[in-house]
């Protein structure tokens, strides 16, 4: 399984459209961190760009995330992607959290976005 994270400097970056880098957690059945990735991203927000489908290709299944749009969401869960919104800290801690079934979605979306999002 491969869980993504939006990440600046290891921690989660509070929007998930506007970051820069992705960290991308191998995890195998056991629950085991097996290898971390970076994804340097910078083609705009997450909603326009194809940044979700890449994620995808790279058989991403979960995206742990500080917040984003309606658009974002629309588009990752038209992937079929499980989304965990209001996650904060280290990105490694954050997954460990998730593996052990300590996380769960806020359900709240950002509010910051035009009405093109």
């Amino acid at each position: 399984m491969k869980i993504a994270v939006p990440t600046k400097d290891n921690v989660v970056d509070n929007h998930f459209g506007h970051c820069d880098t992705y960290t991308i957690f191998d995890v195998d059945e056991q629950k085991n961190i097996l290898a971390r990735e970076v994804l340097k991203w910078s083609h705009g927000c997450g909603c326009k760009s194809n940044i979700v489908a890449t994620l995808k290709e790279m058989g991403v299944e979960i995206l742990l995330a500080g917040n984003m749009g309606q658009g974002a969401l629309n588009v990752l869960l038209s992937h079929n992607m499980e989304v965990v919104r209001g996650c904060s800290g280290n990105s490694e801690d954050l997954v460990r959290e998730y593996l052990n079934g300590n996380l769960t979605d806020i359900d709240i979306l950002c509010s910051s976005h035009h009405a093109h999002h």
